[in-house]
């Protein structure tokens, strides 16, 4: 068989293919929306280090292990991007894998629990780029999440106010 005939053969066989899981002819662009997935640099961080890139902090100890930092702390990773918009994805993304505890399971050592950075990169990378292939819903899933942490400050907010004057009231009695 030519090559020629070949490449054919699979272009007719790959046209059905995507007709039959797409339901016609959809363009390349819609099939494959996001295939350029985030790429990261994760390395422990050296107390005085300077980072030049976008980066944010990862907590590598504890209960709180994948816990997103924006200032180091002695016990974490560095991870490092070429854009800011791969920090902010990733960033979301790590912080939703943290309050879910995802990281405990990789979690080893009796005394203080910490995590290797071989599994948290390799469980990183897998997680990401998975939750980056329907990248709308990610986008969505992002915002509402921002939304939540707003309206979640502004609760604490207003709580912290109420025992203000609980305490103002309260004040009032002990010195009359």
């Amino acid at each position: 068989m030519k090559p020629s005939t070949c490449r054919q053969c699979f272009l007719f066989f790959l046209f059905f293919l995507l007709k039959k899981f797409y339901g016609g002819c959809v363009p390349c662009s819609e099939i494959f929306k996001r295939l350029d997935m985030i790429n990261f640099n994760l390395k422990h961080h050296v107390s005085g280090n300077c980072y030049s890139k976008p980066h944010f902090f990862i907590l590598n100890k504890g209960l709180n292990t994948g816990k997103p930092l924006s200032e180091p702390c002695p016990n974490c990773f560095v991870i490092q991007f070429g854009s800011s918009e791969d920090l902010e994805n990733m960033e979301s993304i790590c912080k939703s894998l943290w309050r879910v505890k995802f990281w405990h399971q990789f979690l080893i050592g009796s005394v203080i629990p910490y995590i290797r950075i071989h599994d948290f990169s390799k469980n990183l990378s897998i997680k990401s780029n998975e939750m980056m292939l329907d990248f709308e819903q990610h986008k969505k899933n992002v915002l509402a999440l921002k939304l939540l942490e707003q309206k979640e400050k502004q609760f604490h907010e207003n709580i912290n106010l109420i025992n203000d004057m609980r305490r103002v009231i309260l004040h009032r009695y002990c010195n009359k």
